[in-house]
């Protein structure tokens, strides 16, 4: 999520220039010798790449695994071979493998738009892991930083890397952070990293794979289908955590009924862990297959009648909603039924002065204002920066040896504020919708019909609710032997469900099977 400033250059010689025949004119006294300008002066230097390589170990399960740690930065070009950015990654490569054929690669990434890929970093594949409390807000410095036995490395070499304008990744020459802040920006600059690491590394044959979060989903996407379409390089899997291809799913947008019945299994599922469930049930999985079916059913029936809807019905659903949700049935009467996702975590346990989190909802942290509509920020994501950003700037500088002199930007709101959601994919009927990239996968697919689709979802998420993604995942209309390349997983967390121990390895053992799984077809 950074910028660059350049400027001054022929004002003084443009003036100097004017002036030359007034001098010429002058008698009495001969006209100053420009000085000599310095050589690098006129030219900006030409951006360099830098990289630093350091030989480590790490032991995941019975095997002692040696690797090398890549961090450095690829330059990429635009079309008339000028330098326009230059993009940083930290690559795990496996040491003692002489064959790479055989070796799957998996480029790693987060979503934002506008975040770094600090938070898969150091919370869930790579050799280090940052220690944090579970569900609860991690006590200051001095943090944790341990090998992480849930590391993907016994399965495939991992290559983590950072959009232009975040991590150490920055815009170049006469380009701006700017340029490159936007859906098919974003994926044009990201393909271009890829195939310039998969060809210096001689990693063409090598079984391929992109895993991506939250909005990584949604470039992972369009990024496949770009590098399929455009460059021939075909993927053997996706990894898809806490997805989103339709944006629209989670806009909670006016006239739009649908974002309230794709909230209301993980509403449930909210209520249910904080328990403000009036007869709250013991068996979560059955208790949410019912919110599943009453959302689909009379919930959605009663949306879809609007101002139609009358008295009696709205009361008796506004007494079901009010067991799924644990809202009271006044507040739901008075919402008309329609909950957003700021109200949901403001209201839900505003009796105890608490807020409830977004990304992952089993996080709370106090209200400030007790009477507001609104949620004011969200209690996991304050939860975790400080170790993640702490722990990453200290491992990458003591440890891999890299940006001694540098800023590391986990997140950039400007690229976040200034995304261009516009998206050049297939044939688009009627007036353009909210951000899309369903026909990307679907076409993606289309052409390999080997790729291979794994999706994690996570109870608690409240950022990308799981009955969206399975409502998304079940309406790509595809033929139904392609249906069955889509793999969808659960998991006791949030939208980073690798903040949970024991779901970070339920999480590794999915994620090596699918590897495995796809990379033997």
């Amino acid at each position: 999520m950074t910028s660059a400033k350049w400027i001054k250059v022929g004002l003084t010689l443009a003036m100097s220039a004017a002036a030359l025949p007034f001098c010429a004119q002058a008698q009495d006294k001969p006209a100053d010798k420009p000085a000599d300008k310095p050589a690098d002066a006129a030219t900006p230097p030409a951006p360099k790449e830098e990289s630093s390589v350091t030989d480590h170990s790490i032991k995941i399960g019975s095997q002692t695994i040696p690797y090398k740690a890549t961090a450095g930065t690829i330059l990429i070009k635009n079309e008339k071979d000028e330098p326009t950015a230059l993009i940083y990654s930290t690559a795990y490569t496996r040491s003692d493998v002489k064959d790479t054929s055989a070796r799957p690669i998996a480029f790693v990434y987060n979503g934002g738009p506008g975040s770094s890929s600090v938070w898969l970093h150091m919370g869930s594949f790579s050799p280090k892991r940052v220690a944090t409390v579970n569900a609860e807000a991690t006590p200051p410095a001095p943090y944790k930083l341990a090998d992480n036995a849930n590391c993907l490395l016994d399965k495939t070499d991992l290559v983590f890397v950072d959009p232009v304008g975040t991590g150490f990744s920055h815009a170049v020459g006469k380009a701006a952070d700017k340029d490159f802040w936007g859906v098919d920006q974003d994926v044009k600059s990201l393909a271009q990293f890829v195939n310039t690491y998969i060809s210096r590394n001689n990693r063409w044959n090598s079984p391929k794979f992109l895993i991506g979060e939250s909005y990584g989903t949604f470039r992972s996407a369009a990024l496949s289908n770009y590098l399929q379409s455009h460059d021939g390089m075909y993927f053997n899997g996706i990894v898809l955590i806490s997805s989103v291809l339709d944006l629209g799913t989670i806009s909670f947008n006016a006239g739009d009924d649908m974002p309230y019945v794709f909230y209301l299994p993980s509403y449930a599922a909210t209520a249910w862990y904080h328990r403000v469930l009036a007869n709250r049930p013991d068996n979560l999985p059955a208790f949410l297959e019912e919110a599943r079916h009453f959302a689909q059913t009379q919930y959605l029936d009663a949306l879809m009648k609007g101002s139609r809807l009358g008295a009696s019905e709205k009361a008796e659903i506004a007494k079901m909603l009010a067991r799924y949700t644990g809202l009271s049935e006044d507040y739901l009467s008075k919402a008309d039924l329609r909950v957003n996702l700021p109200q949901f975590m403001k209201e839900l346990q505003r009796s105890r002065g608490l807020t409830t989190g977004r990304l992952d909802a089993r996080f709370s942290g106090a209200s400030y204002d007790l009477l507001g509509e609104f949620a004011e920020y969200d209690p996991q994501d304050t939860s975790i920066t400080g170790p993640f950003t702490a722990a990453f700037n200290t491992y990458v500088r003591e440890d891999l040896k890299f940006g001694q002199d540098k800023v590391y930007h986990t997140a950039s709101d400007d690229a976040n504020g200034n995304w261009d959601w516009k998206h050049r994919s297939g044939e688009n009927f009627g007036f353009p919708g909210s951000p899309n990239v369903e026909g990307d996968l679907v076409q993606a697919m289309l052409t390999n019909p080997h790729l291979q689709i794994e999706v994690e979802n996570g109870y608690y998420d409240l950022a990308t609710p799981f009955y969206a993604t399975e409502f998304t995942m079940e309406h790509l209309g595809l033929p139904e032997k392609l249906q069955k390349n889509i793999h969808l997983q659960y998991y006791d967390a949030g939208h980073m469900m690798y903040l949970h121990d024991e779901d970070l390895a339920k999480l590794k053992t999915n994620i090596a099977n699918f590897i495995d799984g796809a990379a033997k077809q």
